[in-house]
């Protein structure tokens, strides 16, 4: 059963568009821009509720806290900035990685992971843990135009 509040519409929107998978902390900030006065309790509440209802995909990465972005997106791969904590859709995919599973196992899937400096970081213009627009050949959240079929599950698990 879908509740559609003025909170979940505004945190839905925030999340789609958002520049990339963001963490509740930038949901939160970038809702309450709709929303006044929303807190933590009801974007954690609404993001587990979104991603139940298969509306959003966490993203999960070890060491840091989630993050969210619309689901049934084409296929993409994530960088994700070690100097601002930002992170950005990739959509350059290498194609086939059979070749690197153990041999007699075959690979279905992969997600990559992508860990490095953005260049706002590289250029030192960084804003720590704000959302923004991607740099150059990194697609913007929602572009849905990349060719692959995006049909694993909607978690990732990086």
């Amino acid at each position: 059963m879908e509740r559609n509040t003025k909170q979940r519409s505004a945190i839905r929107d925030a999340i789609t568009e958002a520049h990339g998978p963001v963490s509740a902390r930038e949901v939160l900030d970038l809702a309450q821009r709709r929303v006044r006065g929303m807190g933590m309790a009801t974007v954690y509440r609404t993001l587990k509720a979104l991603v139940t209802d298969r509306e959003i995909v966490q993203i999960d990465m070890p060491g840091e806290p989630p993050r969210y972005e619309i689901a049934g997106k084409a296929h993409h791969h994530h960088f994700y900035c070690r100097g601002c904590g930002r992170m950005f859709e990739v959509e350059q995919c290498p194609g086939d990685l059979s070749y690197l599973a153990p041999e007699g196992f075959k690979l279905e899937n992969h997600d990559l992971l992508l860990l490095g400096l953005c260049v706002d970081c590289v250029g030192g213009k960084s804003k720590k843990k704000a959302p923004t627009k991607a740099p150059p050949r990194l697609r913007p959240a929602g572009d849905h135009t990349h060719g692959h079929d995006h049909s694993h599950p909607h978690t990732h698990r990086h």
